[in-house]
């Protein structure tokens, strides 16, 4: 119980992470020094490993059940998931108010963190071939492109969320990559932090008698995330891992050049909310970004013996 409790800490402390535009949760395993485990975890996952389930009241059942239990390690991923929804649970809330009632300063942190997460990665590329340089040129463009559809009218569909899940897990497996970030790309952060502070209303306005409605309402948009999020763990997260181990440096090209073109957005949003309150100004929003930076500094500094990348 011990061993599980400090892994649940491991797991809000990802969390927390995860729910920063620019802060990695793979990063944040990484540093508490469970990283590969949890790729070992996440690659043994088989639901057919579970069969012996079925056989559950014979002693040989339940012997070969717990024995695939141990082997996917899956006590330890329960563990870590509960840290890691305990977590955006109790962040969202404070991230969604802070995106809605002070934008500027708030998309200026988002600004500097990622911007100085995709510094902090390119550094690490130790070859730039004409290939990766393509490479990092569709994905800014990309992201770039993205990103301003989005901004401009961005879809909150089941489909949508379902493939914003499905896509956010993989940050799982990508260190110095955020689920937040890709929510941002998507532009479901702000939408999809109001949902879930208002499933989690909803839930607490029950005990107290409050009606069932606003809890399916909401709940029913997170369902249809947690369900892409637990897809995209059995299949984008082992192409991901998998590209990662033949293509690790032009794909992580790839990706850090999403964040680039993606910085598109929180200066977008930086512009259209200038002067709107007190906090509203440029300068706020530059000194914003510059924490922001400080922050992943901070964090690369106690994984700057850490290889992202490799020839």
């Amino acid at each position: 119980m011990r061993e599980l409790l400090v892994v649940y800490c491991k797991g809000f402390s990802m969390g927390a992470a995860d729910v920063v535009p620019g802060v990695s949760g793979a990063t944040i395993a990484l540093i508490v020094g469970i990283y590969d485990r949890l790729i070992r975890a996440i690659t043994a996952l088989d639901p057919r490993e579970l069969q012996p389930a079925l056989r559950v009241h014979e002693a040989d059942g339940r012997a070969a059940l717990v024995d695939a239990v141990e082997r996917m390690d899956v006590a330890f991923l329960i563990a870590l998931g509960l840290g890691v929804v305990s977590a955006i649970v109790v962040l969202s809330r404070l991230m969604h108010g802070a995106v809605m009632t002070y934008p500027v300063p708030t998309y200026g942190f988002f600004f500097g963190l990622i911007a100085a997460s995709a510094i902090v990665l390119y550094l690490e590329i130790p070859v730039w071939t004409p290939q990766r340089v393509a490479v990092g040129i569709a994905g800014a463009a990309i992201a770039f492109l993205i990103t301003g559809a989005t901004a401009a009218n961005a879809s909150h569909g089941p489909l949508m969320i379902f493939v914003a899940g499905a896509i956010a897990i993989c940050a799982m497996v990508l260190p110095g990559v955020s689920g937040a970030f890709f929510l941002l790309v998507l532009g479901q952060y702000e939408y999809l932090t109001g949902v879930l502070s208002e499933f989690v209303d909803g839930a607490i306005g029950i005990l107290n008698g409050g009606s069932l409605t606003p809890v399916i309402e909401s709940g029913t948009t997170v369902g249809v995330f947690g369900i892409g999020a637990v897809i995209g763990l059995f299949s984008m997260a082992h192409l991901v891992s998998r590209a990662l181990d033949r293509y690790r440096g032009a794909t992580l090209v790839f990706l850090v050049s999403l964040m680039v073109g993606a910085l598109r957005l929180p200066v977008v949003e930086v512009a259209d909310n200038l002067g709107d309150t007190a906090a509203g100004s440029l300068e706020i929003a530059v000194v914003a970004g510059v924490v922001g930076c400080g922050a992943v500094l901070l964090v690369d500094r106690y994984t700057d013996d850490l290889e992202y990348a490799s020839d």
